[in-house]
């Protein structure tokens, strides 16, 4: 019997049920379009995650593309506060766009756009910055922005040396070190539960006596009618529970820094989003992708140009996938969360449009003011919310989430009233991952265990946020040895990754690869 080879997040009849769930997000009524594709005897999920097991007749196969333009047309209620071009996304501050020569157009060495924390440094204020212009633009994915995207470079004013309050280079070289081993500990606690419900996590904690979570999750006295009822992830669990941790495995939320090091490396601060994109078709397997990086992918190979990569056809343009590549450009911008978010900006336009971007920007900025040693946590989350567009509902997330933190003593409830207020969204959605994320920061007040476990804990994309906030936890920390040696040790100083030339790379290696870019003029 031959099998038939289904490749997930790549069949548009697999895609339109996400469409459909992402128009019903935006607030854009979606139901002529739902109403025609069941009565066409279409699917609104498969049987499995990411592909059918059955290929569509060519008709529905048909009907499906012709639908996803269709959702693509009507209007998103939010598009005003949500721009996705820099241009727009500075507007929604009333400051100007970049002006040509000045970071917008391949000249000089102004910066592409400023927050309102420009020339701050590491001061960076409470949030709360001014109320949008009436010149937000709307949302246009399609378009290239003025300053960035596929063609323009841009470069900062600015860097560590001249940035008043950073960290000196040695410093700064052991904070690089904890935030790159803080990364792959979160990422790892949070591996083997990623895809399993809040309900399941907190089950499993609690009756291997791991409850509140304080450390790596074990198969050892779980009982077996639990471990059958919520069985770990099956890519995950050989590698990732604690009696079986042997180095740092491969994860995409390693190899994406991994591949923005190479970036830095073949093309400094001045890359374009085509660099990106030559840069993942020469290093990036494409089965090492996935959702809105594996749409993009493939509408690279039908030869579609950046930024329409992010918006084709491409139902995750908003979800997580930006934001977990965006430390290297916060780590590699120590005090200059401006600088370092236009970098995630050129990362993320690839693959993501509107909040999916905002979530690399602000994750970007929040992590270039932790590298200085001079901002608490709560500071930096307040720098990475001066470069989102204060109406959006980014921005509303990551309010929610601070404020959930501030009103429950029992991290358990703030979780639960993220989950109440983000429910409708899918789990990978950057919306709820943004509250939990910056919930678990907020919560834990900088403290390493705290901030991982809280953020795992969780539940949502569990090893991505248990990752970002591991970084930022570690860069607060501020040396390696500040980390507890029961995070650090398993990992053996070894990553094992499919990108060429860092397989089994050690941690105290890439903190000195990273130190050598951020010190780049």
């Amino acid at each position: 019997m031959t099998r038939t080879l289904r490749l997930t997040w790549v069949q548009p009849e697999d895609l339109i049920g996400h469409e459909l769930r992402q128009a019903e997000e935006d607030g854009r009524d979606g139901t002529p379009v739902r109403d025609r594709w069941l009565a066409a005897g279409g699917a609104l999920r498969p049987d499995r995650a990411g592909a059918s097991q059955v290929p569509a007749p060519g008709p529905l196969r048909a009907l499906a593309e012709e639908l996803f333009d269709e959702l693509a047309a009507l209007p998103c209620p939010s598009a005003a506060d949500e721009p996705t071009s820099l241009a727009g996304i500075a507007a929604a501050y009333g400051l100007p766009p970049a002006a040509p020569g000045h970071g917008g157009g391949g000249g000089g060495g102004g910066r592409a756009w400023q927050s309102p924390t420009a020339e701050s440094g590491a001061d960076v204020p409470a949030p709360g910055p001014p109320e949008p212009s009436d010149s937000s633009q709307a949302r246009e994915p399609s378009e290239p922005s003025e300053g960035v995207g596929s063609g323009t470079r841009t470069t900062r004013a600015s860097g560590p040396a001249d940035t008043p309050r950073a960290r000196p280079a040695h410093q700064l070289g052991d904070a690089l070190h904890a935030a790159w081993l803080g990364r792959a500990a979160g990422c790892l606690l949070g591996k083997p539960v990623e895809k399993l419900p809040l309900h399941a996590i907190r089950d499993i904690a609690r009756a291997t006596g791991n409850w509140p979570l304080t450390t790596w999750f074990t198969a050892k006295g779980l009982p077996p009618e639990l471990a059958a009822a919520h069985p770990w992830n099956r890519r995950s669990a050989p590698t990732s529970l604690a009696e079986n941790i042997d180095g740092m495995p491969e994860d995409d939320d390693l190899n994406y820094p991994l591949l923005g090091l190479l970036l830095l490396q073949r093309h400094g601060r001045d890359f374009t989003t085509d660099d990106v994109a030559r840069l993942w078709l020469d290093e990036l397997p494409a089965g090492r992708t996935f959702t809105a990086e594996r749409i993009a992918y493939r509408n690279l190979l039908c030869g579609i140009e950046p930024p329409l990569t992010a918006s084709h056809r491409n139902p995750f343009r908003e979800w997580i996938g930006a934001a977990i590549r965006a430390d290297i450009h916060g780590w590699t911008n120590p005090g200059v969360p401006e600088a370092a978010a236009a970098q995630a900006y050129r990362d993320a336009c690839l693959t993501h449009t509107a909040n999916g971007v905002y979530g690399a920007m602000f994750t970007a900025a929040a992590i270039a003011a932790a590298a200085t040693g001079t901002v608490d946590v709560h500071a930096a989350i307040a720098a990475g919310l001066t470069v989102v567009p204060p109406r959006s509902r980014f921005a509303a997330a990551v309010r929610f989430g601070v404020r959930a933190a501030g009103e429950h003593a029992d991290f358990a409830d703030a979780v639960d009233s993220v989950h109440a207020e983000y429910g409708a969204y899918h789990w990978v959605h950057v919306l709820p991952n943004a509250a939990l994320l910056v919930a678990a920061l907020t919560h834990a007040d900088g403290d390493f265990t705290g901030s991982i476990c809280r953020a795992v804990s969780g539940g949502l994309d569990t090893d991505s946020n248990g990752a970002t906030a591991g970084s930022l936890a570690g860069l607060l920390a501020g040396r390696p040895d500040a980390l507890p040696d029961r995070w650090t040790a398993p990992l053996k100083n070894r990553l094992a990754t499919s990108v060429t030339g860092f397989d089994g790379v050690g941690f105290d290696t890439l903190a000195h690869l990273t130190l050598k870019e951020a010190l780049r003029p």
